[in-house]
């Protein structure tokens, strides 16, 4: 999958071009004033990125197969984050008056330097011959309350039986204290939503419930860490030594009468492994311990079960194409009956595959009779040339189409979600802040930056892009509920491809670092930290707090948004140097505050210091910035 998904890295650009076009009319519109030389060349940049985004679609699609149109595309992004860095420093320090003559002296230079860059663009842009969108996707806020109930149902279409066969085979074990269900098969067939529909049986209601994400790393003292913390629901200090974690899990389930866990991605091989994590879950004399296995591979669902493990078939062609009509609200449709041999055959395409009738169904549902059947004829089906369904090119073929079809605003939403590692849960109120940060938002007359958020969470959902994760306490002494989600490996597999140059730390365009050591100057991490928008730091296992580096930021004077997992007694030093930053999340940072520092942020919009000493002082020395949230 990985070797095909690597030609798409251009297709987030019609995003980027969208984002830098804002900006630019930001910048004409705004309050600084510009010369009108300035003035008149921002507004020649902006009209050639107009010309050019609206033939951005026919270039994306074609640099699937056409490695010239794809070079094009990787230019032209590339020029985009230039030029929003040029304008991002044009509009920093403005009220420094050195800042506004250094200014004076070198925007004329940018200018002509990305003038002559854009010129090379639009020039091969004509020689390519790429043909303008015809079509539109129209922005639209979708009603929450009326998606939610459809979302639910079409993510269990075609599974009663095997939901049936996965209960009986729990409750048959009725002389195992531990019973061990494996469902295998392959990627996207719906493994996990199975055990999510087993795990919200009422049947289950009263037990006491665990859901764990295991993933390809394999932590045991991790998963019996989260299983104590579920138990006991309560934010648990993390025990060290698997032994004391033993002696702790058989207390607590010792204290439970009947116990739900769900194993959902286990990779891990080795017997040895896999038998002490059964040893682990076999602890409680007097507890009936349920445990459901999701897996990929037969080997590991035959070595960890106790009964008969199930091999999850994949849907029929019938039952993709009902998830597809539900998806696309196939029903209120009035060209449907033309629709249906067309939707029947896509369906095909799917391969018995939920994940990708999710996704192409919700696509279709805004597309009209001649759309659809471009889908069914597309080019990308072309990529599934694999016999064994276990290689996960046809549900690469699906979101790749899913992905194409995209209304553009849509698609850097999607493609920024992948930069928190694979199977890690996001915050949704920290993700939508983290957007508004980046300047993804469309401006919009009619909703706020938030709600335009909500409803880009919203589609992403509908397309099985986002899955809900099971809401948690993130908070307990304020009993803070938090709305969390998770991505598939396969859709995360697609957004990193997407992003492959912005989330390469070696390469020069590197965009999005995420978990960088904080004890090391930021240079010894990626090539180009000038050009960070977004960063997450922590300190690396093992490293003593006294040598966190608190100049190790200082070069990353474009970032936007700064994640700060790390604990300290102090912030950077090097902190009111980043002119650009807008969400600033160090939760951790327990001691003094440099007001000052924190103070020169001006674009700031997101705060979170929450253990500060001198959180209030700090609130209202900086209550009078512009957009402080």
């Amino acid at each position: 999958m990985a070797a095909a998904a690597a030609v798409v890295g251009g297709m987030v650009a019609s995003g980027v071009i969208k984002v830098v076009i804002k900006q630019i009319g930001s910048a004409i519109g705004g309050k600084i004033k510009l010369h009108k030389n300035l003035k008149r060349d921002l507004q020649k940049m902006q009209m050639t990125l107009e010309s050019v985004e609206a033939a951005l679609s026919d270039a994306e699609r074609r640099s699937i197969t056409d490695s010239s149109a794809l070079l094009w595309v990787n230019r032209l992004k590339a020029a985009m984050y230039d030029i929003s860095d040029m304008l991002d420093d044009f509009q920093s320090d403005t009220q420094s008056l050195f800042g506004a003559m250094r200014k004076r002296i070198s925007m004329p230079d940018k200018m002509k330097k990305m003038q002559k860059c854009l010129q090379k663009i639009t020039e091969d842009h004509q020689n390519y011959r790429l043909t303008p969108e015809t079509c539109t996707n129209e922005q639209q806020l979708p009603d929450i309350r009326e998606n939610a109930g459809t979302m639910v149902e079409a993510e269990i279409i075609g599974r009663a039986e095997e939901k049936l066969e996965i209960l009986a085979r729990l409750s048959g074990s009725a002389s195992e204290h531990t019973t061990f269900v494996p469902i295998w098969g392959f990627g996207g067939i719906g493994k996990s939503t199975l055990a999510r529909s087993v795990y919200n049986h009422p049947e289950f209601e009263k037990h006491s419930r665990v859901w764990i994400y295991v993933s390809q790393i394999f932590d045991l003292k991790k998963i019996g860490n989260t299983i104590i913390s579920q138990l006991s629901r309560q934010q648990s200090q993390q025990i060290l030594d698997l032994h004391s974690i033993n002696i702790r899990l058989q207390e607590l389930l010792a204290e439970k009468k009947n116990a739900l866990i769900i194993l959902d991605d286990l990779w891990e091989k080795r017997p040895s492994q896999l038998e002490e994590l059964k040893s682990m879950l076999k602890q409680g004399k007097g507890c009936k311990v349920m445990v459901v296995v999701t897996t990929r591979d037969e080997g590991i669902a035959n070595e960890i079960s106790t009964v008969q493990p199930y091999n999850l078939p994949q849907l029929s062609d019938e039952m993709c194409w009902e998830i597809m009509r539900q998806k696309s609200k196939f029903e209120t449709r009035d060209d449907k009956e033309w629709l249906e041999p067309i939707g029947k055959d896509i369906a095909k395409k799917c391969k018995g595959v939920a994940l990708a009738a999710q996704s192409l169904g919700h696509i279709l549902k805004s597309k009209s009779y001649g759309e659809w059947n471009s889908v069914r004829t597309n080019h990308i089906w072309n990529l599934s040339t694999s016999t064994d369904a276990s290689s996960g090119h046809e549900v690469l073929g699906s979101l790749l189409l899913s992905y194409n079809l995209m209304p553009p605003y849509l698609k850097l939403f999607f493609a920024y979600c992948a930069i928190l590692p694979k199977g890690r849960k996001m915050n949704k109120y920290k993700l939508i802040h983290q957007w508004i940060a980046l300047g993804f938002m469309e401006p919009s007359s009619i909703f706020s930056n938030w709600q335009l958020g909500e409803s880009y969470i919203m589609q992403l959902l509908e397309m099985s892009i986002l899955r809900h994760s099971k809401a948690v306490v993130e908070c307990y002494d304020t009993n803070k509920i938090v709305t969390l989600f998770t991505m598939h490996d396969l859709v995360h597999d697609l957004a990193r491809s997407v992003m492959a140059d912005e989330f390469n730390l070696t390469g020069p365009n590197c965009r999005y670092a995420w978990n960088i050591d904080c004890t090391k100057p930021l240079k010894s991490s990626t090539t180009s930290p000038e050009k960070l928008r977004a960063l997450n730091i922590v300190r690396a296992a093992g490293t003593s707090w006294s040598k966190f580096h608190h100049d190790a930021i200082a070069p990353a004077k474009y970032v936007r948004v700064l994640h700060a997992s790390v604990k300290s007694n102090r912030l950077f030093t090097s902190i009111g140097q980043l002119k650009q930053l807008r969400y600033l999340h160090a939760p951790n940072i327990q001691g003094r505050v440099d007001l000052g520092c924190i103070g020169m942020l001006r674009k700031l919009n997101y705060l979170n210091l929450s253990n500060c000493e001198e959180l209030s002082a700090l609130l209202e020395s900086i209550g009078e910035m512009e957009g402080l949230m």
